[in-house]
């Protein structure tokens, strides 16, 4: 089964809170094993002991077969947490969130989950990790149901003890049958996420058991029992492939660039030069990056112009994703720091980009007022009203100052959505992957009848569009 087929599945099943959806964690909404980037920060910050050392290497030389196995391994593992606070704990598992976890979510399992929210459903995620290493992915998420390993806590402390029965084989099982009975769930009408082969028995909870990315005990009990088998893209470390894709395509960039403002000295001609680096630069860099960007809508690129083009940012990689869709006579409005990019910076500075201190209301507002001008002057502008690159491909709250641009300059907006560009290159890193960015250019809106009074119901209808977009992708 394919994502496309999951979703529709789950688009055109029954609604409502009383169908669950059971995500499990590792392996299944994030790839490779969580608890790694957490014994790794311990480990960094000279937090783990020789003995626990090699426990942990005997633990997992020794594997998981039995529970008594896995009892044994978290047992050691948790014993180390001793004397840390839930605030501390609560407080890793959010930082290591931002800075790595959030990217190896696969987005496949974000649209899945997005897909069972709007549906109604009661969604949640059962892993046999402890909440701490759960909780930041799940708000990110939106999931407000967790079902983990508990720990041991005395007065908001840890005492290393695992508090009854971990939630690995038998255990999660368990947990996800008492969820249904509690909870009113139908249980034959809901859905099963998992990875495992220890999880046989928590996916034939539901009517609905998906093995999604299956190691090979769970892919010969799905053969046998006729479950869907779902594959996501791989979200490891890149390797030495992306590395000299990456570097072929800076490359191919930054040689564009040279030979663009050669074109303009030799036409006399800034337009001719900033027209040529758009375009021979974002071909040849995506070409040479193996990225392919698959437009939706792009009539309504053309459709009104000049124009305030907004985008949910996700990646580095947008603004050369919007140069391949916009092409030509238009600039943008960045975060101040990207004028002293040593990449990015000089180039932005002869795009006439407007750079906008973001810490400071009064200079972002003053640094906009010319922007004003450059849209009635012909030129559209690109903006991102988030602000910020996301750390998952979830919408983030707009901002006003695009809106307020397009209702001064007497322009109307045009939403562009981005998809997949956050799995081709995740906000903090810097080596690109292959792939194929998806965009759809949705048709331009209005603003000559917005006022100051209504500004924000607007913003939040075209917030709500993005978030519709995303989770039901337009056809031409």
């Amino acid at each position: 089964m394919n994502l496309e087929q999951a979703l529709e599945r789950v688009r055109t099943g029954p609604q409502g809170p009383e169908v669950a959806a059971f995500f499990d964690f590792d392996g299944t909404i994030v790839h490779g094993f969580s608890g790694v980037h957490f014994f790794r920060d311990r480990v960094l910050a000279g937090k783990v002991s020789a003995s626990e050392l090699a426990a942990t290497m005997i633990n997992g030389i020794r594997g998981t077969e039995t529970e008594e196995d896995f009892e044994r391994f978290v047992a050691i593992a948790f014993k180390a947490w001793r004397g840390h606070t839930e605030d501390e704990l609560y407080e890793i598992g959010r930082r290591l969130f931002m800075t790595t976890i959030a990217g190896h979510l696969y987005p496949e399992a974000w649209q899945l989950i997005g897909a069972h929210q709007n549906a109604g459903h009661t969604v949640v995620i059962a892993s046999s990790a402890s909440r701490y290493q759960i909780q930041a992915a799940g708000d990110a998420l939106g999931v407000e149901h967790i079902l983990f390993t508990p720990l041991e806590v005395e007065n908001g402390v840890l005492t290393g003890r695992v508090d009854g029965k971990s939630l690995w084989r038998s255990g999660k099982a368990e947990a996800a049958r008492n969820f249904v009975e509690t909870h009113g769930i139908d249980a034959e009408a809901s859905y099963t996420y998992s990875n495992g082969g220890e999880d046989v028995e928590f996916l034939a909870v539901a009517g609905n058991p998906t093995a999604t990315n299956p190691d090979r005990t769970l892919t010969r009990f799905a053969i046998e029992r006729d479950w869907p088998i779902m594959r996501f893209r791989p979200r490891g470390t890149p390797g030495a492939r992306e590395l000299v894709r990456t570097a072929a395509a800076y490359g191919g960039m930054f040689g564009s660039v040279w030979t663009g403002l050669g074109l303009g000295l030799i036409n006399r001609s800034r337009k001719t030069a900033l027209d040529s680096i758009i375009s021979i630069g974002t071909e040849v860099s995506l070409a040479l990056a193996g990225v392919n960007v698959r437009i939706v809508g792009e009539a309504n690129a053309w459709a009104a112009r000049p124009a305030v083009f907004i985008f949910n940012h996700q990646s580095q990689l947008d603004p050369v994703v919007l140069a391949k869709v916009l092409r030509q006579d238009f600039t943008g409005v960045t975060k101040k720091e990207m004028a002293n990019d040593p990449l990015f910076g000089p180039l932005l500075r002869f795009v006439g980009a407007t750079f906008v201190d973001r810490t400071n209301t009064e200079r972002a507002v003053a640094a906009l007022g010319p922007v004003v001008d450059t849209l009635r002057e012909g030129t559209s502008i690109v903006i991102a009203p988030e602000g910020t690159r996301s750390l998952t491909p979830a919408i983030g709250r707009f901002k006003k100052g695009a809106f307020h641009i397009a209702m001064q300059a007497g322009v109307p907006i045009v939403p562009v959505v981005i998809r997949n560009a956050g799995e081709i290159l995740w906000k903090h890193s810097t080596l690109l992957r292959s792939g194929t960015v998806d965009v759809a250019v949705l048709e331009p809106i209005d603003v000559s009848g917005w006022s100051r009074e209504n500004l924000g119901e607007h913003i939040a209808e075209v917030e709500d569009l993005y978030r519709r977009t995303l989770s039901s992708w337009p056809t031409d």
